[in-house]
């Protein structure tokens, strides 16, 4: 008798270790709280900073005004730095029409009654933007600039499109869709000047100035 007890009690033990084993066999692959918690979020899109809405009269001010800024110094700079008549007639062109267009945005946020300011200073994209261009060097210059300009004003008239459309505020709508003409006109005229700078017209102009300037000086001292 006692015999038989102790053969069960072993086949007891035996199965208890197994069941053990293999408890622990199917929990080895499973994380830990701690495991867990350190473990990123399956969906990227839940850490991702939503992008801001355009739509939203606070967001279309901010960006509209960061780009009339970025307009009236890069203009600025352009007048200083440049030796080209088109750049410098474009650019003197620039500063007026982005002056008027600050101060129209102010008179249609005042028209709406909504309190909202619009920036003091250009943000961190738009200044890199134009320190780069600040830094660029005199050869460089005038088609960097063309270049910037054509990228400004296509993000410029993409943001007043936009607003025009979907904006949430009547008087700041009809602003938009009041300044994305002249906007669009300007966009044409940078293209023009880019396009003069890539196949080099730009550069047979001024040879042909010159070349006419001396024409002009001979002539004058065969006269004489």
């Amino acid at each position: 008798m006692t015999r038989k007890l102790l053969i069960v009690g072993a086949a007891i033990a035996a199965l208890s270790v197994a069941a053990c084993g293999q408890k622990s066999d199917e929990t080895k692959g499973a994380a830990t709280p701690a495991e867990q918690a350190a473990t990123p979020d399956a969906n990227p899109a839940a850490t991702v900073p939503t992008p801001s809405d355009e739509t939203k009269a606070a967001t279309f001010v901010e960006k509209a005004a960061a780009s009339d800024m970025f307009e009236i110094e890069a203009a600025k700079l352009a007048a200083k730095r440049s030796t080209n008549a088109e750049i410098k007639a474009f650019a003197a062109k620039m500063e007026k029409a982005h002056t008027k267009t600050t101060e129209d945005l102010k008179a249609a946020i005042a028209a709406s009654g909504a309190a909202l300011t619009p920036p003091a200073a250009l943000p961190e994209d738009l200044q890199g933007k134009l320190d780069d261009l600040t830094k660029a060097n005199d050869k460089d210059f005038d088609k960097k600039y063309a270049d910037s300009q054509v990228d400004a004003h296509q993000a410029a008239l993409d943001l007043l499109q936009r607003y025009a459309q979907d904006g949430d505020t009547a008087a700041i709508k009809a602003f938009a869709a009041a300044t994305a003409p002249a906007v669009q006109e300007h966009l044409n005229m940078a293209e023009g000047l880019k396009k003069g700078f890539d196949t080099g017209k730009d550069v047979a102009k001024a040879e042909d100035k010159v070349a006419d300037a001396k024409a002009k000086v001979a002539e004058e001292k065969a006269k004489k």
